[in-house]
C-alpha cells in the first residue's frame, strides 16, 4: 500500500509528540525536541509530565520553535487520584507554562454507574483552565469497552467543557481503535458542540493515521482535520511520518 506525502504532512501537523515514560529524564525531553526536523514538518504540540513542562518549554524556545504548544497529563494515567490532588497538579501545570491538560475521567467511577464523579473531575478541571488553556479529557475508551459506555464518557466530557475527548492514555491493553473513534465523532457531532478528538496509542504509522483521518472525514468532514479539532498523541508516528516525507522528497 503507497501513503500519500500529503497524508505524512498532514498527519505530523496534527500530531502531540508524547514522551510519557517512567524513565524519562531533562535529556530524554530535550531529545525528544530535537527530533522534530522543522524542513520536514511540524507537530502541533510536545506531551509530557508535568514535571518536565519547564524544559520543553525551554527547549523549544531554543529551536525557534516556541509556536508549538506544551501539553502534559492529570490524573494519569489510573483516574485514581483524589480530585483534590487532580486539583493541585492541574494548577502546578498551568503555573509550569502547560497549554494543553490531558486529563483522564475517572473511568472506573463511570464503569461503577457513578456519573456524577467523572462530570466533577471533568468540570473542576475546566473550571481551572484559563481561556488559553484547552482540556483534553481521555476516556479511556478501552477499558470502557462497550459503545454505550463509550457514547456516555463522551457526553460527560462535553458537558463538562472538554475541548477534546481523547481514546486513552496509551497505558492499556487495548488503546485507540476505529470502532470507539467512530463513536466519539458520532456523539461529537450529534451535541453540535465545537469539541476535537485525539486518538492516543497504537498509531504508529502514517497507514494508521490514515485510516482515522479518512474516517473523521466521513463524518465530520474535512474542515474538521485541523489542529484545533483533532489530533494524534503518538511517540513512533514521527519517525515513520518523516521516512514517508524523505522518500517523497
Amino acid at each position: 500500500m503507497t501513503v500519500s506525502s500529503a497524508t505524512a504532512a498532514l498527519a505530523i501537523q496534527l500530531m502531540d509528540l508524547t514522551s510519557l515514560n517512567d524513565n524519562d529524564t531533562e535529556s530524554s525531553i530535550i531529545a525528544l525536541v530535537d527530533s522534530i526536523n522543522p524542513k520536514l514538518g511540524i507537530p502541533a504540540a510536545v506531551c509530557v509530565y508535568s514535571k518536565f513542562v519547564a524544559d520543553a518549554k525551554l527547549a523549544l524556545a531554543e529551536r525557534k520553535l516556541n509556536h508549538i504548544k506544551v501539553a502534559t497529563v492529570s490524573n494519569f494515567s489510573s483516574g485514581q487520584a483524589p480530585l483534590n490532588e487532580v486539583v493541585n497538579e492541574t494548577l502546578l501545570a498551568i503555573e509550569r507554562g502547560a497549554d494543553e491538560i490531558d486529563l483522564v475521567m475517572p473511568y472506573q467511577a463511570l464503569i461503577a454507574g457513578d456519573e456524577a464523579t467523572a462530570l466533577d473531575y471533568v468540570k473542576t478541571s475546566k473550571e481551572l483552565c484559563p481561556d488559553h488553556v484547552q482540556l483534553k479529557v481521555i476516556i479511556e475508551s478501552g477499558e470502557l469497552k462497550t459503545p454505550a459506555l463509550i457514547k456516555r464518557a463522551t457526553e460527560i466530557a462535553i458537558a463538562g467543557g472538554a475541548d477534546f475527548v481523547k481514546t486513552s492514555t496509551g497505558k492499556v491493553a487495548v488503546n485507540a481503535t476505529l470502532e470507539a473513534t467512530e463513536v466519539i465523532l458520532n456523539t461529537i457531532k450529534k451535541s453540535q458542540h465545537r469539541v476535537g478528538f485525539k486518538a492516543a496509542g497504537g498509531v504508529k504509522t502514517v497507514i494508521d493515521a490514515s485510516d482515522y483521518l479518512q474516517l473523521a472525514i466521513a463524518i465530520m468532514g474535512d474542515s474538521y482535520l485541523v489542529p484545533a479539532t483533532f489530533r494524534f498523541g503518538a511517540s513512533s508516528l514521527l519517525a515513520d511520518v518523516y521516512t514517508v516525507l524523505n522518500d517523497a522528497s
